[in-house]
């Protein structure tokens, strides 16, 4: 469940400075007044100025769906405090903002849906996928009577923009031999008005993620699901990737180890006792049942280490070049696994106790 909140467009990165330079992070920080720090030690001016990754702290934007489970409960438990580093959230508006926050160099690690992560890439922000999120939870969802993929033909998908959840039923389509030409496609502005249109019979079909996809099926009598991406990708397929700046990588190792530790300990610790991880983290990180919650948790698991899913995400690429979304395919050096590998080298017991992670 990694949530689609705000903006139905993806930002135009063409006209954005990737570079990280300060003089342009102030101009853009003067038109993003509905940003706020959320952090357990946040001081005036703690955006302004200087690099993103200042001593002791490691900068994330802050997502809203379940592929941030594990850096969530990292943040709420400052696990990373026992390495003297601080994990500390930017909040955002919208999810666009999100994305832009990163290839500016505003934050220097995020959580994104991988087609975001290329779009970034594409754009010469200086970005490397170096950890997982969440894998499956996303599904197609249709209305009565829609059970087969022809019959989708000239009907309304309800998705967002350059996201996994468009992707999806572009590939569903195009594993049925139907065009994406020939549906036609509302980007939404965020999920529960995704939901709330399907239920009112205004989109014919809809892609989106657990655990709003099984009460779909459940509330709207008749409703199929067309694919919960298992049929379509294989099991523990990825949907969200962790992403950090290149210059994080080279300047603060040992702090983004430090946070990939971390997650690996909330993941751990959400495998064994996910009722008290759940408690502890609907109403202050998830705006969601605790119903829903333990849905959305067992339909997309938070997995840390992606090294399995590296040729998935690659794979992607090509139907987001066939969008016309990017220009140049990304090549295996968008994807790092060093210091991922560092730290389960580092803490073998940890890893070992892990549920889901990437076959030896």
């Amino acid at each position: 469940m990694c949530d689609r909140i705000g903006c139905t467009h993806f930002p135009n990165l063409t006209n954005v400075d990737l570079s990280g330079a300060s003089a342009s992070r102030r101009r853009f920080l003067k038109g993003a007044v509905a940003t706020t720090a959320i952090t357990m030690a946040a001081g005036p001016g703690m955006m302004m100025g200087g690099a993103a990754h200042a001593a002791a702290g490691i900068k994330s934007t802050h997502g809203s769906g379940f592929c941030n489970l594990n850096i969530f409960l990292a943040h709420s438990r400052q696990y990373s405090k026992q390495a003297g580093v601080e994990l500390e959230f930017i909040n955002t508006p919208t999810s666009a903002e999100m994305v832009t926050f990163l290839g500016m160099g505003q934050v220097d690690v995020g959580l994104m849906p991988y087609t975001s992560f290329m779009a970034l890439y594409d754009a010469g922000a200086p970005v490397k996928i170096v950890a997982g999120g969440g894998i499956q939870g996303c599904a197609i969802v249709a209305q009565p009577g829609l059970d087969k993929p022809e019959k989708l033909k000239g009907k309304t998908l309800g998705t967002f923009q350059l996201d996994t959840l468009e992707v999806m039923p572009y590939d569903y389509l195009k594993k049925h031999g139907v065009s994406f030409k020939d549906v036609k496609v509302r980007y939404m502005g965020n999920t529960p008005e995704a939901v709330e249109a399907f239920k009112a019979g205004a989109l014919d079909w809809i892609c989106t993620i657990e655990p709003y996809a099984s009460a779909l099926v459940a509330d709207v009598k008749g409703a199929v699901m067309l694919t919960d991406g298992i049929d379509l990708y294989g099991p523990g397929y990825t949907d969200c990737v962790l992403a950090a700046r290149a210059s994080i990588m080279k300047d603060n190792p040992a702090g983004l180890k430090a946070i990939i530790k971390a997650m690996f300990q909330a993941q751990y610790d959400a495998e064994q006792k996910p009722d008290e991880v759940l408690t502890e983290l609907v109403g202050k990180y998830y705006k969601t049942s605790m119903e829903n919650a333990k849905i959305a948790k067992g339909k997309q698991p938070a997995v840390v280490d992606a090294r399995s899913q590296t040729q998935f995400i690659l794979d992607r690429t090509d139907s987001v070049m066939e969008m016309g979304y990017i220009k140049k395919k990304p090549g295996r050096d968008a994807i790092d696994w060093t210091l991922l590998e560092e730290v389960i080298k580092e803490n073998p017991d940890l890893y070992a106790k892990l549920k889901y992670k990437s076959a030896a």
